[in-house]
């Protein structure tokens, strides 16, 4: 794996684990949906994740939530655009969520360093366009669509399946001019996954480190994690997330997106330190 994740405008180091905080300007996200639709709340939450210790601050407009509804780049733009402007005037590092290329091309323009793209450049605009920024790009694995995913989710086997998908969509960033240090993998951990498929590709993130592509990893609150400790409230499943990010982590995985920062970062801290002294031993 490359050193460093290279970016619009900087490169983050790649020999620390990455916290990629999340902001949702949006009313109807599964956690938090509504909390930050105001912009002077989502700006003040992501300069909060910063201080936090977040590397990177996600900023997105349309909930990907398990049945939300499809939100026009108009809506989804007028949204997140003054929040990405006053967060990267910060000086922080920001990422648009986002498939449209019409969201993501002005949010570039204002100051956003990445493009988290959970379609996997399904717009065919896009790889062009995060070429032409030098911007960094997250391709995630989605079966299905958002109102689709999780009507009946079907692997032969999921951990090859995301993979090889995975590395088909990165060869295309590249072809298109992406180059491969600005290129992360998300094996989109709950879009069109069943609880045993979650699991099955946590416990093989191994095979998708082995790409060389840093791997993204988004646990956070997600519905998996309340099947396993019977917590029905995402907002309570902060501490199940930080155990899963430190499991991640031991398995080699680079970045993680995250509601709490603080509480993923500790995990964090904890986890990097034992596999250091592993290696040492080894």
């Amino acid at each position: 794996m490359s050193r460093g994740w290279r970016l619009r405008t900087r490169t983050l180091p790649l020999d620390r684990p990455l916290l990629m905080g999340i902001v949702n300007v949006t009313p109807d996200s599964f956690s938090d949906g509504g909390a930050f639709l105001d912009p002077q709340a989502a700006i003040a939450h992501g300069k909060a994740l910063a201080e936090a210790g977040a590397d990177l601050i996600d900023v997105g407009g349309e909930s990907t939530r398990p049945g939300a509804a499809e939100v026009s780049a108009d809506d989804e733009l007028a949204r997140v655009i003054g929040v990405v402007e006053a967060l990267a005037g910060e000086g922080l590092a920001v990422s648009i969520d986002t498939a449209k290329s019409r969201v993501a091309e002005p949010a570039l323009e204002a100051g956003a360093e990445v493009v988290n793209d959970v379609t996997a450049l399904s717009d065919p605009a896009m790889p062009g366009l995060v070429s032409g920024a030098g911007a960094g790009l997250v391709l995630m694995h989605m079966q299905g669509s958002p109102r689709t995913m999780q009507v009946d989710p079907i692997y032969a086997d999921v951990v090859a399946e995301v993979r090889d998908y995975l590395v088909a969509r990165a060869a295309r960033a590249e072809e298109a001019g992406i180059e491969r240090d600005r290129i992360a993998i998300d094996p989109g951990i709950g879009f069109g996954k069943t609880l045993e498929h979650n699991l099955l590709l946590l416990a093989g993130l191994g095979e998708l480190v082995g790409t060389g592509y840093p791997v993204l990893v988004g646990t956070s609150r997600k519905t998996f994690l309340g099947r396993l400790t019977g917590i029905d409230d995402p907002a309570r499943r902060d501490l199940a997330t930080a155990v899963s990010v430190a499991l991640a982590a031991e398995r080699g995985a680079a970045i993680f997106r995250v509601h709490d920062v603080a509480a993923s970062r500790e995990a964090l801290a904890i986890a990097t330190a034992m596999v250091e002294r592993s290696e040492t031993r080894a």
